[in-house]
């Protein structure tokens, strides 16, 4: 079975559980490939389950003080500022473009003649090279700022780099410390805002987790479970946006004092979607999970409290004895970067069942989508 592409290159469908086909790019290659279906029963079952949710913060109105006003919806700022059909778009065409490029076709340029300031307030491997990488291959050229080039709110006021770098780029990617930074470039900005990080939610990196458990969990929606085993922090927080939008069971697991913010998880559960928990048992939370996932203990601006999170987070640990609980058929997901023989095992990374490094990669896919649909393309 494969799926025909305009030209001289033929691409073979991925092994997805997937239900309807069809999708195509503009300009002179067409793509056909199975569309992706996080939750209706796969016509070609893989395995496992899946789905995922959204945010809570929502940008104020742009202030289209000199540039032209832009709709709201092209930011990505949450997950949940989208329903879930929008999402799931998102995802197919992160799928489509994915396979487009391992090909090894170059002819796909949808970004070409186009222009993403990248704003670094936290510095980033991963978040950097993804996103360059990925609007380089889509023919774009990508500028990065690090956090000496602006220093944001310091030396010159967050409405005021929205506007000017508007002028010069069709849109801007930022990873900040404090979210209302990246709402204010969002309210003052007249290009898409992408929202690369912040300290309240990743919605990036839950895309590109949810795009993962697509491809090796499979699906079967409201039946997956997902369990986060420790901070309460960004990713947490992202997960929780997430099964706000679309239906599977999140566990939380954390030292008590360490819970996610209350008003997230309220949110969440108000959407009678998804069956959240929130549990302070990182034994009895990850039983029957799909999914066991982990983050660092502290997190970057909380390197003073590490020592003292050691000690209080004693005991959520992912290693091989964890693992068992959660059985046989459960990945191992870790944002990165990892701190090996802290938050997880050595042995736990590089086991058959961790895919740590397939959902690194897919950073850069998954955003590949979100700019196309920011830039409506």
């Amino acid at each position: 079975m494969a799926a025909a592409v305009s030209g001289h290159c033929v691409l073979p469908t991925n092994k997805l559980s997937l239900s309807s086909s069809s999708s195509s790019f503009s300009g002179n290659v067409l793509v056909r490939l199975p569309q992706l279906s996080l939750f209706s029963p796969p016509s070609r079952a893989i395995g496992g389950k899946i789905s995922c949710q959204s945010s809570s913060v929502t940008s104020s109105p742009p202030a289209p003080a000199f540039g032209k006003e832009k709709p709201q919806w092209n930011d990505f700022l949450h997950i949940d500022d989208f329903d879930k059909a929008t999402i799931m778009k998102m995802l197919d065409r992160a799928a489509e473009v994915k396979a487009l490029l391992k090909s090894g076709e170059r002819v796909y340029l949808p970004f070409k003649g186009k222009t993403m300031a990248m704003i670094f307030a936290k510095p980033s491997m991963r978040t950097r090279v993804s996103f360059e990488t990925g609007f380089f291959l889509l023919g774009g050229h990508a500028i990065y700022l690090g956090p000496d080039d602006i220093q944001m709110g310091k030396r010159e006021e967050t409405r005021d780099v929205a506007r000017v770098l508007s002028r010069y780029n069709d849109v801007i990617m930022a990873r900040v410390f404090a979210h209302q930074d990246i709402l204010d470039l969002a309210k003052y900005s007249s290009v898409p805002v992408i929202n690369g990080l912040t300290d309240y939610n990743h919605p990036c990196q839950i895309m590109a987790d949810a795009l993962t458990m697509i491809e090796h969990v499979g699906q079967t929606c409201h039946k997956l479970q997902v369990v986060y085993v420790g901070d309460g922090n960004n990713i947490v927080h992202s997960w929780l946006l997430l099964a706000s939008v679309v239906p599977f069971h999140f566990v939380c697991a954390c030292p008590k004092g360490f819970e996610p913010d209350q008003k997230t998880v309220e949110k969440a559960r108000r959407a009678g979607i998804s069956k959240i928990e929130i549990t302070n048992d990182p034994k009895e939370a990850v039983r029957g999970a799909d999914v066991v996932y982990s983050d660092v203990w502290a997190s970057m601006g909380q390197k003073e409290e590490a020592a003292h999170r050691r000690q209080v987070f004693q005991g959520f640990q992912v290693d091989e004895q964890l693992m068992k609980l959660a059985g046989p058929r459960a990945y191992f997901m870790h944002c990165l970067p990892a701190e090996r023989g802290v938050e997880v095992t050595d042995a736990v990374i590089e086991a058959p069942n961790s895919i740590v490094f397939a959902q690194a990669e897919n950073r850069m896919h998954a955003q590949n989508a979100i700019m196309l649909h920011a830039l409506g393309l």
